[in-house]
């Protein structure tokens, strides 16, 4: 072998572990140079969001009205050591039916059940930065009460063509009335809103349909004429102490389907109604303190079947000296009346050969009547009181089928609106407003006489 070319290949053998501790170097500054590049990357990311970051408040503000339970759960969830992932959670449980205004401001939008994430992410070749952005958004959840009807206690006697009178006590006096078994009757029911129950009271000394009830000064409860065969003309006193009636003055004219006021001097006018004879005109006064009756001034037009309201003045309509005042544009009977807040009257529905849906009102301070909005069924021998709230609800009656509809008046719109429907169909049935602002609802007719009730709540 040449002597050159053994020196080369024993130079190169003693040259290459030279070169592989070179190579080992040169990757162990590498990756130094790698660790330290990440350590400054998590060090950047430290000081730019943990240390120097602005500290970020999280509101959740929940209000609720309500007239019945609502239940609202708001949950807000963040990561402990990052802003990073946001997330809102609201949850609402509606358990009736209230009216309810349920408003949440968070930093993720919510509605009843939501969850958002927000991340933006920008980089760079020297520096990465992640910056989280939050949305605000306001949701509000309304709903709105419904007004209905319930069944409540009934009475011990299915009746019609009654009357019912609220107690000082709170309770309500049911009176009278008819039914296909006992033909007319003298027994009375006392209703406690307490407790949604009906308790027998003391009967009349004469069963009656279609008479009238007042309620005096004193408390005592006047019941007068009414229908048993014939017309009558006694009266007599119920007294919610003792339970009991007693016998008082007989009217001077027999007569049932008439009206009964109390004034505001303590007297109590009758007016009109049907006899043998036929239709009255004649009206008479009664004095609680003498127990006795006088004559007073005729109307100006028999009529029976008619209504009778106070006005704010004292006057009573179709009625004072019988001094006429304006005629009604639609002529009816066994129509509804009923006082609103403004001291004007509302006349609605009836009958005149046909049934009617019209209403009109009348104004005291001019003494004439004015057109307003029409119902939406026609109807007669139906209900009608005023809410606490100043509407006026008119409920069942008889337009060739018994209802079971109620609607609505609401006299700063002069327009009617239709409400919840009664469970039971009905006509010739009363409504008494109870203290609480309910309405009960009591007999009635639907092929056969009703011992039912029920209560209305309005909104």
């Amino acid at each position: 072998m040449h002597t050159n070319q053994v020196y080369i290949e024993l130079d190169t053998a003693n040259n290459e572990p030279h070169k592989w501790w070179h190579r080992r170097w040169v990757k162990i500054i590498g990756i130094f140079v790698i660790i330290l590049t990440i350590f400054a990357v998590i060090l950047a990311l430290m000081l730019n969001f943990v240390i120097f970051a602005p500290n970020k408040s999280e509101t959740s503000t929940t209000i609720a009205t309500s007239s019945s339970p609502l239940t609202t759960t708001t949950v807000s969830l963040v990561t402990p050591t990052t802003t990073l992932p946001r997330t809102t959670a609201t949850m609402t449980t509606q358990q009736s039916e209230p009216t309810t205004t349920s408003t949440s401001t968070t930093s993720s939008s919510t509605s009843s059940l939501s969850k958002s994430t927000s991340i933006t992410t920008t980089s760079t070749t020297s520096s990465t930065t992640i910056s989280s952005t939050a949305s605000t958004t306001t949701s509000t959840t309304t709903t709105t009460a419904i007004p209905k009807w319930t069944m409540t206690g009934n009475m011990s006697v299915a009746r019609y063509w009654h009357t019912a009178s609220t107690l000082a006590n709170g309770f309500v006096l049911v009176a009278g009335g008819y039914n296909s078994h006992s033909d007319h009757l003298d027994s009375a029911d006392l209703y406690n809103p307490s407790t949604g129950t009906w308790t027998a009271t003391g009967n009349m000394s004469v069963g009656r349909q279609h008479h009238t009830a007042s309620t005096l000064a004193n408390g005592l409860i006047l019941v007068t004429g009414g229908l048993r065969g014939s017309s009558l003309n006694s009266a007599e006193l119920y007294n919610p102490s003792t339970g009991a009636w007693t016998i008082t003055g007989n009217m001077s004219v027999e007569r049932y389907h008439h009206t009964s006021s109390t004034l505001s001097n303590g007297l109590v006018l009758v007016v009109g109604g049907f006899n043998s004879i036929g239709s009255l005109n004649s009206a008479e006064l009664y004095n609680p303190s003498t127990g006795t009756w006088t004559m007073t001034g005729n109307m100006n037009v028999a009529r029976n079947s008619h209504t009778a309201s106070i006005l704010e003045n004292g006057y009573v309509l179709v009625t004072g000296t019988w001094a006429t005042t304006g005629s009604m544009n639609d002529a009816r009977h066994d129509h509804t009346v009923a006082t609103l807040t403004n001291g004007s009257v509302l006349v609605a529905g009836g009958s005149n050969g046909t049934f009617i849906k019209s209403a009109e009102l009348y104004n005291p301070l001019t003494g004439t009547w004015t057109t307003t909005g029409n119902m939406h069924v026609v109807r007669r021998d139906n209900t009608i009181s005023t809410l606490t709230n100043g509407l006026v609800l008119v409920v069942g009656g008889y337009n060739g089928y018994f209802l079971n509809s109620a609607e609505l008046y609401d006299p700063s719109t002069g327009t009617w609106t239709i409400t919840a429907n009664m469970s039971i169909a009905r006509g010739y049935h009363t409504a008494s407003t109870l203290a609480n602002g309910k309405i009960l609802v009591t007999g009635g007719e639907n092929g056969g006489p009703l011992n039912s009730a029920e209560l209305y709540q309005s909104i």
